[in-house]
This record gives structure tokens, C-alpha cells and sequence, in this order.
């Protein structure tokens, strides 16, 4: 369960900071959320093209899975900032409001090294694929490009978690 925030609309009680993170975070998704909707458009012409002239968009796998990587990254930092994470509090609904902001802080963090370390390593798998040459087998399609792609949605997610740690933090006045 969700327990409501501080405030009724999402980073209402951030700073000027945390509003513009808000905001590039919100834009990202939107951004991700047309690349789906592009995708989705074209499957449904490469899939009507197949069944009815025999003539599907070439390489269309290929652009969906390279696309959806990225695309489903711009989600996560969006999602942390307006408390859109699956929670299990089975086990701390008992506990004090104290405590269980100290957990979603120590949470927070987590989030924030995890975006940190999964930015870190898609950036250094980029440009291992890239120094491998590694192309898409249909259209020849450099796969690095689609990773290095995840890369800012990645850290942004870092930079989320973080603001979201110091700002839980801070709410509760530091006290552990």
C-alpha cells in the first residue's frame, strides 16, 4: 500500500531543484512514452503489411527492441520522483512515520547507486559494442547507439534517487 504524500500534487513540497528534476523527468517519460507509441504504430503496419501484401516494415523486430530498451528507461526517474514505485509495506505498516520515512530514504538511496552503477555500465557496454563493431542483423544498425541512449535516463534515475534521500531526509529533520 501507498501511504499519500506530503502534498496532493507530485513534488509539491520539492525546491527549485527538485521541480526542475521533476520536470526533465516528466518530459523524458513523455519522450519514451512516443517512442512506444511510434513502435506501436509501426508493428501494426509491418503486421497488417505482412498478412495483406506480403510486404512487412523491414527490420521491424530489430527497431523494437532496440527502441523499447531506451524507451523504457525514460520511465524510471519520473516514476521515483511521484512516489509511483511498487512498495510491499506488509512489514512496516506498524511502524512509527519516522521509521518508514527513514526506510524510503535508505530506499531512495539504493535507487539512487543502483540508477548510478546501471548508467555506469551501460555507458561502459556501449562502448565495448562499439569498439566491437557489433551492427543489427537486418539493418545494419549500430547496437551501441541504442544502448548509450539508456544512459541519461539512467542517470537520471541516480540523480532521482539521491533527491529523493536527501529530500525524505530532510523532510523528517535527519533524525534516524
Amino acid at each position: 500500500m501507498q501511504e499519500a504524500s506530503s502534498s496532493a500534487t507530485p513534488g509539491g513540497g520539492f525546491g527549485p531543484f527538485g521541480r526542475a528534476l521533476l520536470a526533465v523527468s516528466k518530459w523524458t517519460a513523455i519522450a519514451g512514452g512516443g517512442v512506444f507509441a511510434l513502435l506501436v504504430a509501426m508493428s501494426v503496419v509491418s503486421i497488417v503489411g505482412r498478412k495483406v501484401a506480403s510486404a512487412p516494415v523491414p527490420g521491424d523486430v530489430e527497431l523494437l527492441q532496440l527502441c523499447a530498451a531506451f524507451a523504457s528507461a525514460t520511465f524510471f526517474a519520473y516514476t521515483h520522483l511521484v512516489h509511483g514505485d511498487v512498495k510491499v509495506d506488509f512489514f512496516t505498516t506498524r511502524l512509527s512515520p519516522a521509521k518508514r520515512a527513514f526506510l524510503d530514504a535508505m530506499g531512495s538511496l539504493l535507487v539512487g547507486l543502483f540508477g548510478a552503477l546501471i548508467a555506469w555500465r551501460a555507458w561502459a557496454g556501449a562502448m565495448t559494442v562499439k569498439e566491437a563493431g557489433e551492427t543489427s542483423a537486418i539493418l545494419e544498425l549500430p547496437v551501441w547507439v541504442a544502448q548509450l541512449l539508456m544512459v541519461p535516463s539512467f542517470a537520471l534515475l541516480a540523480l532521482a534517487g539521491f533527491y529523493m534521500c536527501a529530500h525524505t531526509w530532510a523532510q523528517r529533520g535527519g533524525r534516524p
